[in-house]
C-alpha cells in the first residue's frame, strides 16, 4: 500500500486515517476530538495532504485495514509492537496502570491485590495483554472500556486518568505497570508512508508543535519522552 491516490477539490492529497475510538484523550473526546486527532491533522498538514478520518471500534480491526490497504496510517493510542505493521517513531511513551473503585475496595492499591476481584480490559489492546498475563485477578474483555460490572480497569495511564475524571470513587492507584512506545502506525511494507511520517513527525517535534500538543491533552510537553513516562 502506498499514499493515497485520491484528492480533494483543491488537488491536496488526501491522508486516509484509520482511528480506533473512543479511546480517550487520543480519540474520542467530547465526540471526535484528542491528541491523536490534532496530530494526524498536523502531519497531514506538513505533507501538504487532508486527513480523512475513518473510525473503528477495535484495535484489530484497525490494523486490518492498514494490511487491507482500507487507509493509510492508524492511530487511537497504539503501542508499537507486533509483525502486523511498522510505526513511526514514537511521539509518547507511557505505560500500563490500575484504576479501582476504591469506594468498595479501599485496600487495593496494586496488580497483587486483586485477588478474588474483576478487571476490566479494552479488547486487542496491550492491556489486554498484559492482563491475561499477570496476577491481574478475573479479566473482562470489552469493546469499549467501563467499570460498570467490574472491580478496575488496566490501560494505559492517560486513559484512565481521562476516564477517571468522570467515575467518582474511581482512582489510578498504580502506574508503570510497563513501558510502551505510542506511535503511528502504518502497512508493515509502506516504507514510503513511513518515511514521510517520520520525517513530518520529526519537523513537528523541532517545531515544538508536539510539545503543545502534549501539554494540551496530557500536560507532558517534553521532546525526550524517557524523561516523562506517564
Amino acid at each position: 500500500m502506498g499514499f493515497s491516490a485520491a484528492t480533494n477539490v483543491a488537488g491536496m492529497g488526501i491522508l486516509r486515517v484509520g482511528v480506533v475510538t473512543p479511546v480517550p484523550p487520543f480519540t474520542g473526546v467530547n465526540g471526535d476530538a484528542g491528541l491523536d486527532i490534532d496530530l494526524m491533522a498536523a502531519i497531514a498538514d506538513a505533507l501538504g495532504d487532508r486527513p480523512e478520518i475513518v473510525a473503528y471500534e477495535r484495535y484489530g480491526d484497525v490494523v486490518d485495514a492498514l494490511e487491507a490497504g482500507e487507509v493509510d496510517a492508524a492511530v487511537g493510542g497504539l503501542t508499537a509492537s507486533g509483525d502486523r505493521a511498522a510505526f513511526a517513531p514514537p511521539y509518547l511513551i507511557t505505560g500500563q496502570a490500575l484504576a479501582v473503585d476504591t469506594r468498595r475496595h479501599p485496600h487495593a492499591h496494586s496488580v497483587g491485590d486483586l485477588d478474588g476481584l474483576t478487571v476490566a480490559v479494552q479488547r486487542d489492546s496491550t492491556a489486554e495483554e498484559y492482563a491475561t498475563t499477570s496476577p491481574a485477578g478475573s479479566v473482562r474483555v470489552c469493546d469499549h472500556l467501563d467499570i460498570e460490572g467490574c472491580d478496575g480497569m488496566i490501560a494505559l495511564a492517560p486513559v484512565l486518568t481521562e476516564l477517571t475524571k468522570t467515575l467518582p470513587g474511581v482512582d489510578v492507584v498504580q502506574k508503570g505497570l510497563s513501558i510502551e512506545h505510542i506511535a503511528i502506525a502504518v502497512a508493515e511494507h509502506d516504507q514510503q508512508m513511513l518515511s514521510r511520517i517520520t520525517v513530518a513527525q520529526a519537523e513537528l517535534e523541532e517545531a515544538g508543535t508536539l510539545q503543545r500538543l502534549r501539554r494540551k491533552w496530557l500536560g507532558n510537553p517534553y521532546a525526550d519522552q524517557s524523561l516523562a513516562v506517564h
